[in-house]
């Protein structure tokens, strides 16, 4: 059974578990986001600087 992963910021699905190796997670608040790789490389600045992804 393959597990879907979903983007948090733009609702990108995935159900390959192999094409997700290159997407990020981070902790915001206590609850776990999952973001694409599109997503991590558009807003890497913000996140090294550890800004929520609801200021992005």
């Amino acid at each position: 059974m393959a597990s879907v992963t979903t983007c948090d910021f733009c609702g990108r699905v995935e159900e390959d578990e192999a094409s997700t190796l290159t997407w990020t997670v981070a902790v915001e608040r206590g609850r776990r986001r999952t973001f694409c790789d599109t997503c991590s490389r558009e807003h890497l600045r913000s996140m090294e600087g550890k800004l929520d992804s609801e200021w992005w």
